[in-house]
């Protein structure tokens, strides 16, 4: 599945307008923990590989993703594949057997809401780099990816969004690639 998103910085009035505008669909508690491969590094690559721990309405859900490299220059579209896992503790601990080795954990409160089928939206406040807003859609079907970075971006816009980001919190969490910011 390709994961088509776009991101820009926010602030308190675009959280608004999307609280007001948009219907909730939850709100949800993450803690991403990124690991590095032990022959290949994921920052030269521009993989991801992380384990998600997800909490909201008292229910817990978790994770193992792998993020394939950028497909394009605008946006932060990837391959993505996700797996449930029941134990992040016990796959953690695989993975470091196997020579991975946790890079940082990104905690944030995300809240998740329904802009039409097959597009969402989440406000994101990050744990040591403020308030984002995302918009996403999914498809298999990578000639439907420009069209679609197109609507989003217009999406994003229309809710007052001026500075897009296509670097991932793990990124800039890290201080990578400080020239790329617009």
């Amino acid at each position: 599945m390709i994961e088509v998103e776009v991101k820009g910085y926010a602030d308190d009035s675009i959280f608004e307008k999307v609280r007001e505008e948009f219907e909730l669909i939850r709100k949800e508690y993450h803690e991403d923990t990124y690991y590095q491969h032990p022959c290949r590094d994921f920052a030269e690559t521009d993989e991801a590989l992380r384990i998600r721990v997800r909490r909201f309405d008292g229910h817990f859900e978790a994770f193992l993703t792998y993020k394939g490299p950028k497909l394009d220059s605008v946006s932060k579209t990837r391959e993505e594949i996700e797996v449930p896992i029941n134990d992040p503790d016990e796959h953690a601990r695989i993975l470091e057997a196997l020579g991975f080795t946790e890079v940082l954990t990104v905690e944030k409160v995300r809240e998740k809401y329904y802009v039409e089928k097959g597009i969402t939206l989440t406000l994101d406040e990050v744990e040591g780099l403020g308030k984002f807003v995302e918009a996403e859609a999914l498809t298999d079907d990578r000639e439907k990816v420009p069209a679609l970075v197109e609507k989003l971006k217009s999406l994003l816009e229309s809710l007052g969004v001026r500075r897009f980001e296509r670097r991932s919190y793990l990124e800039l969490l890290l201080g990578r690639g400080q020239d790329e910011a617009s």
